[in-house]
């Protein structure tokens, strides 16, 4: 299906890699593994964020924006990768943070404040029961100062920040037919639905073949089938124009595995801090315990359990998140 894009940035170095783990592999049995490494989309801007920044950020230009608020967690990549990209933009960015503002200033926190990054923090609660009501608050802040804002949504997932995964989808194509393989299953950790989202889209509009999950790493599988939707919806309501009138969303599928979350976001269980560990002595493949390593240890999980014993090889997409190891060191048990 033909199919148009939006305005876009180059700003991701794509295509990255899509490569095989066959130590894991041939550990845990089942299907063969292949990894799209987005980990290597850029340097401090690494991870599947700047594929939707892409978009996103196109818009804020588009529209003449000069000011971009976003919010997240403290460790959140989404606010670190668009600070970054903000300060190689020349655009003023406002990180609205979820967490204590005296936190240790490491990992993505650190590069939030050297790129110069604005930072306003709120307490878990305050976040969650007004984080429309802020925002507001600091666009009207900035409209008074004469500045232009752009505000993105938590991880740039909405109806824009969806043709990030869908324009990966069309690099997959081009991945399975260069090494002549038909991935039965499409599998990475789904934390705001956006790269979920464009996944599902995309593998249907490249007929990829290939069966897409999110391995939730917060909220219940029901939370995530009802984002994603909404989000599929949104992208067709605002995109209608690109978008072929014969594609139809409503039959999208949307599949979540909810077992792997743990305590809860960015809190990971001891097995997978062993599972971070094995795949990066076995592969050199670096995970985190926020999104990748709980996304990599349930496939393990479900590989083990034969869930994807229906095909030869299955495809996980590493997001990134490399900054979010360091704060979370000490439950790795190095000396």
């Amino acid at each position: 299906m033909e199919i148009s894009f939006p305005p876009r940035l180059s700003l991701a170095q794509t295509p990255t890699p899509l490569i095989a783990i066959d130590r894991i592999s041939e550990v845990v049995g089942g299907p063969r593994i292949w990894v799209k490494r987005d980990d290597m989309t850029g340097s401090a801007v690494s991870g599947n964020k700047i594929r939707k920044l892409e978009f996103s950020l196109a818009k804020a230009l588009d529209e003449g924006c000069d000011t971009i608020i976003t919010c997240g967690g403290v460790q959140s990549n989404h606010c670190r990768t668009t600070a970054v990209l903000c300060a190689q933009l020349g655009l003023k960015c406002h990180l609205i943070l979820r967490g204590p503002e005296d936190s240790e200033i490491e990992g993505n926190l650190l590069l939030d404040r050297l790129v110069g990054a604005e930072i306003s923090f709120y307490t878990n609660r305050e976040y969650q029961q007004k984080s429309d009501e802020i925002i507001q608050h600091w666009m009207q802040h900035y409209h008074e100062q004469g500045s232009k804002v752009f505000s993105i949504p938590v991880g740039a997932s909405d109806g824009i920040g969806l043709w990030g995964y869908i324009a990966a989808c069309e690099e997959l194509k081009d991945d399975f037919s260069q090494l002549n393989i038909q991935p039965g299953h499409i599998i990475s950790a789904t934390g705001s639905g956006g790269t979920q989202g464009g996944l599902t889209v995309g593998s249907e509009l490249f007929q990829l073949g290939a069966k897409v999950w999110g391995m939730a790493v917060c909220d219940d599988a029901n939370y995530f089938i009802n984002k994603v939707k909404q989000d599929i919806a949104q992208w067709r309501q605002w995109y209608s124009p690109l978008i072929s009138p014969s594609f139809d969303c409503d039959s999208l599928c949307v599949n979540v595995i909810d077992d792997y979350i743990g305590p809860g976001y960015a809190q990971a269980t001891p097995d997978i801090f062993a599972t971070i560990s094995m795949a990066a002595r076995l592969e050199g493949l670096i995970l985190d315990p926020v999104y990748t390593g709980k996304g990599f240890h349930g496939m393990l999980d479900q590989i083990r359990q034969g869930r994807f014993d229906d095909t030869n090889d299955i495809v996980f997409v590493h997001t990134g998140g490399i900054f979010g190891l360091f704060p979370q060191r000490d439950q790795l048990g190095l000396s």
